[in-house]
């Protein structure tokens, strides 16, 4: 492999990010059985290694399981992004510490480069993966090669070998011993490739290419006339040869959205107007926080599929300019919603989508305007959501807000979270308390 110094990419990813988070601030989770839900407790979106065991699957709905959680020992937990979020902030302040440069990928993935000799480079993830234990108290895994995809595969190569002391978390392929990175590579499928999904496995597997060391050894040119450019380049990568582009020469997010559904039916104008109020001002939220500003909202509601005849609706806004304004913003949602939504339907979910988006121009952020949108009649001040986001930053996201979405208490159609786990690092109110 030589000795040489050089350019290495590096991928952090922490274990089981989910349940890892739950289980540092409650360390009776440790070695038992735990399932994260997603929202309203609907299914299973992460395992521990210990529920894996027990047969259990992502995506399992939560009431085919609850009735055997006792007896297995089971633990379930709802959703807790605010501690997920500022976790991964963490996370990823403390990784961008030992890169020359720092691509965040997902909430629990970093790309980071390293300079050095291979060997040099396999200290420093060792070094960064006790670092992050030792401040953090979060495991990850750290896979170093010359791709991104290369990377990826050897990521997986340290998370699949958890007691392999050799590895203990970390795996170089520039560091494997002779022949050891091919005769894996020989036994793994097509679709353990970073971005090679079940359909093109089942394509490549018709052309005779079924494993990973096929697939590398296949001719690009000819992967790029069946397939696409994208393969061609997984290719490539998994040659020695980087060509997968940063994030940041991709464009921008087209849209913002949040949505969800309800605990129970919203059916009144008036719980509506609450919902499109608080879900207005979160995705206003989102907005700023990337330095965005939209010229559309589209407001959204649904009905369940078991309670009869469709009964969703949606309607779009234009704003009189682009604008990142939590009052304007939820001003139109508010309006929208309320022209186009049906007394006594029982809606199930909603949600707010913010278009046009584009960056924010410098002395013209253009707060004022926005009387022309149905219901307004005021012009806000000019710098109100980053007063916002400042607020609730340091208090909390319940701390400031607009009518119901300034509430710490929602109504009742917010979504069900029975076994949500306190938010430890981001409200004042449940900080842990330590006792010695």
């Amino acid at each position: 492999m030589g000795d040489r110094t050089g350019e290495h990419l590096a991928l952090v990813d922490v274990n089981n990010f989910y349940v890892s988070c739950e289980r540092l601030f409650d360390p009776r989770l440790e070695n038992r059985p735990v399932v994260v839900l997603s929202n309203n407790d609907g299914c299973v979106v992460a395992r521990s290694p210990e529920a894996k065991a027990l047969g259990l699957r992502t995506g399992m709905p939560w009431f085919q399981i609850a009735p055997q959680a006792e007896a297995w020992g089971l633990v379930a937990r709802s959703s807790n992004y605010e501690l997920y979020g500022d976790l991964s902030a963490r996370v990823m302040e403390l990784l961008g510490r030992w890169g020359t440069w720092q691509q965040v990928y997902s909430i629990d993935e970093s790309f980071i480069g390293l300079t050095g000799t291979p060997r040099q480079a396999l200290e420093t993830g060792r070094q960064l993966r006790r670092a992050v234990a030792r401040h953090l108290g979060l495991p990850v895994c750290v896979g170093i090669a010359s791709t991104k995809t290369l990377a990826k595969f050897a990521n997986h190569v340290a998370k699949n070998n958890p007691h392999d002391a050799r590895i203990d978390g970390v795996f170089s392929v520039e560091q494997a011993p002779a022949g050891f990175v091919d005769r894996l590579m020989q036994r793994l499928p097509s679709t353990e490739v970073w971005g090679v999904g079940r359909k093109s496995g089942d394509k490549l597997e018709r052309l005779g290419i079924r494993t990973m060391a096929e697939l590398r050894d296949a001719e690009p040119g000819w992967i790029r006339s069946r397939f696409s450019v994208v393969l061609e380049r997984t290719v490539l990568e998994l040659g020695g040869v980087a060509c997968i582009p940063d994030a940041d020469e991709h464009a921008g997010p087209a849209q913002v959205i949040f949505s969800r559904s309800f605990s129970r039916p919203v059916v009144s104008s008036a719980d509506m107007a609450d919902v499109m109020n608080a879900y207005g001002q979160r995705a206003a939220a989102r907005l700023a926080a990337q330095g965005q500003r939209a010229r559309t909202v589209m407001v959204t509601a649904g009905t369940s599929r078991f309670s009869g005849p469709d009964g969703s609706v949606s309607k779009s806004v234009a704003l009189p300019r682009a604008t990142a304004d939590p009052i304007a913003i939820t001003r139109a949602a508010v309006g929208a919603m309320r022209s186009v939504m049906r007394e006594g339907v029982p809606y199930t979910r909603a949600g707010v989508m913010l278009a046009g988006l584009g960056p924010a121009e410098t002395g013209q952020e253009m707060l004022a305007g926005f009387e022309e949108v149905e219901g307004a009649d005021v012009v806000p001040d000019r710098h109100l959501e980053d007063v916002l986001g400042r607020v609730r930053g340091r208090f909390g996201g319940t701390a400031i807000g607009l009518g119901r979405g300034g509430l710490a208490e929602q109504g009742s159609w917010t979504m069900r979270r029975e076994f949500a786990s306190p938010q430890y690092t981001t409200r004042f109110s449940e900080l842990p308390v330590v006792r010695a």
